[in-house]
């Protein structure tokens, strides 16, 4: 009998050598495999998205994909072995032979999540490069989401997985346990539900987007996050405000990003001991002002809105462009202020309650 023949463990020492050989072999032609694999990856995705990157693409999936190998020559090695009877014993109802076998295809399953993983982590960054080149923000906030989900379903796929192959559990039997566990999960987190469906209405209406300022209840501030539950607002008191989505879809909601003015507002209550003449003359004074300022204020009014006991009350708005706040006020001081030159270079007082006194002689 030859040298190679000589059985040990109920293999020949040639079944070994052949094993030990395909396993070293592996780990020589791991790096190499593994690239030219990932290349082949990266023609199925480049034809999806052009402009992608092959290298940062190679260097994403490269690491994963050769532990995968690695593991898939070890398993298929080792099956060719006949599993020793001395080696076979059991626990707990469980042989040594199945543990080995189950915890082989549990790494196996978990080494092939983690490799799609990967490939979703490169997806969205090609996406997120696309979503750049746009000017809102929703599609990043989408990209996001749609990524976090997907990868809690890949690991949920793989445990069903590993149930199926690696413990031999019937999926049906869970299936049905899960959807009786998710109607009874449905029913004690219908608020959790309520604002995960309001984030889709927000993700896809888009009636605001991250970086909007907006009015919610009494809240005014800058959107900074959307999330699956809640919406993340700075207040214009710079404090942190967190907002339920289902608030955010259900109350009144006023985005003043999207306005296209700005408005200003004065109302004056004049004396009524001022002559029509005066009144005339100062309203017309205010509309010369205002039209001399055609380079901030697109249209404008000035009217005697309405006369009321012993007052006379003049209204006057104007409208701006959607300027930043802090410029708008300070041009809104500036024409007030230019309003109360007027009311004193012509002399109008303002209206003032007089107390009357009475004193009864009896």
């Amino acid at each position: 009998m030859s040298f190679l023949d000589r059985i040990f463990l109920e293999n020949p020492l040639r079944s070994y050598i052949a094993v030990a050989g395909s396993i070293l072999m592996a780990l020589l032609l791991k790096r190499y495999l593994s690239r030219y694999i990932a290349g082949l990856l990266f023609r199925i995705v480049h034809r999806i998205a052009k402009g992608v990157d092959k290298r940062s693409f190679v260097d994403l999936v490269v690491s994963p994909l050769e532990t995968f190998l690695l593991l898939l020559v070890i398993i298929i090695s080792f099956d060719k072995l006949d599993f020793p009877k001395l080696l076979d014993v059991t626990i707990y109802k469980v042989t040594t032979h199945q543990l080995i076998d189950a915890v082989a295809v549990i790494v196996l399953i978990i080494t092939f999540i983690w490799l799609l993983l990967r490939i979703m982590d490169f997806i969205a960054i090609i996406l997120h490069q696309k979503a750049d080149l746009t000017e809102s923000n929703t599609d990043n906030q989408l990209i996001v989401f749609f990524k976090d989900f997907f990868k809690v379903v890949l690991v949920c796929f793989g445990f069903i997985l590993i149930l199926k192959f690696a413990f031999h559990y019937r999926i049906s039997n869970l299936l049905t346990g899960l959807s009786i566990a998710t109607a009874a999960i449905a029913l004690s987190t219908r608020e959790s539900l309520e604002n995960l469906i309001a984030s889709f209405i927000i993700f896809f209406d888009k009636p605001f987007t991250t970086g909007d300022q907006v009015k919610v209840q009494a809240f005014t501030g800058t959107v900074e996050k959307i999330g699956l539950r809640s919406t993340r607002i700075r207040t214009d008191q710079k404090t942190f405000v967190t907002v339920p989505n289902k608030q955010m879809v259900d109350t009144i909601l006023d985005n003043l990003s999207l306005r296209t003015q700005r408005r200003a507002f004065v109302q004056l209550e004049l004396s009524a001991g001022t002559s029509q003449e005066a009144l005339d003359d100062f309203i017309k004074a205010i509309q010369q002002l205002l039209e001399s300022r055609k380079d901030r204020v697109e249209n404008y009014t000035v009217l005697l809105a309405d006369i009321v006991k012993d007052t006379f009350v003049v209204t006057v708005e104007f409208f701006t462009a959607p300027i930043p706040i802090a410029d708008f006020n300070v041009f809104r001081q500036e024409m007030n202020m230019t309003i109360i030159a007027l009311m004193r270079d012509r002399n109008i007082r303002l209206a003032t309650k007089d107390a009357e006194i009475k004193i009864v002689k009896e």
